[in-house]
């Protein structure tokens, strides 16, 4: 059976959270433990925007609610991402595990 909504929504925050990449948000870096943070308080306070975990990625992960700014996300070997293209390439990951075989 495939994940709920919210359990691919907490499988990116906590993917998110382990990652130790650096996210920058509004021109400033946070580490991966406050973008899980502020993702987890976005999630709870907006989840009527979020049906789905693609909708979660596009409408609060992605970008700035405030200034509509894209995310951009630095991983351990210094790639630099968007987080659309990083949590949607999870995502794609995670449903590929969760599938029953």
């Amino acid at each position: 059976m495939a994940a709920s909504a919210d359990q691919e929504v907490s499988h990116l925050i906590s993917f998110i959270e382990q990652s130790k990449a650096t996210f920058i948000r509004n021109g400033d870096e946070h580490t991966s433990e406050e973008a899980a943070e502020h993702l987890a308080m976005k999630y709870r306070k907006a989840k009527r925007y979020a049906k789905t975990a693609d909708d979660f990625i596009a409408n609060l992960a992605s970008k700035s609610s405030w200034s509509g700014k894209p995310y951009t996300v630095i991983l351990a070997d210094g790639t630099t991402l968007t987080a659309n293209k990083w949590l949607s390439d999870e995502l794609i990951l995670f449903r590929k595990t969760e599938k029953p075989q």
